[in-house]
């Protein structure tokens, strides 16, 4: 595990575990990284259900719920897609909170409007959908940890109480 990384997974941990949080994970540029990051932790179990990697549309519309319509307006790399893909994630699993993840991670696949490292994050809990965007500069192994991290962060901050240092 990224050793930068874990005190954020068992602080994540710990907090979903001591408020009974479940939670799942909705991912495309990252292939799982996600997943594979939180349940490197023994004891995840006790809050990670599960998760999809839909890194092709057709996975976003079958098993998210993503509809083409959203696609089709605003392409899979968008907020728009993000967010249905943390809300579906969220519904499917039967999770308090879903995180989901989509995005170029490079080094192809970038355009003028949606660059290499464009990465849009949406967490989606009781309180509604926060949404992030983020343009990373690394190559693609790069992006897609400070993918992961963003997207623990984000998790993090849903899950601990308000005013948890």
């Amino acid at each position: 595990m990224d050793e930068e990384l874990q005190p954020l997974i068992e602080r994540l941990q710990e907090a979903c575990l001591t408020r009974h949080l479940l939670v799942a994970t909705a991912e495309s540029c990252t292939g799982g990284g996600l997943a594979n990051a939180l349940t490197d932790l023994p004891g995840s179990s006790g809050y990670v259900l599960g998760g999809i990697v839909a890194y092709s549309d057709r996975v976003k519309v079958d098993q998210l719920g993503v509809t083409p319509g959203v696609l089709a307006a605003h392409g899979a790399v968008s907020a728009h897609v993000a967010r249905a893909m943390a809300l579906g994630a969220r519904a499917r699993f039967g999770a308090d909170l879903a995180l989901a993840i989509t995005g170029v991670a490079g080094p192809d696949g970038g355009t003028a409007a949606k660059p290499v490292g464009l990465t849009y994050l949406a967490v989606a809990g009781p309180a509604g959908v926060e949404i992030r965007r983020c343009v990373w500069a690394g190559d693609r192994s790069a992006n897609k940890r400070s993918s992961v991290r963003v997207a623990v962060e984000l998790l993090l901050g849903a899950a601990e109480p308000a005013g948890t240092p």
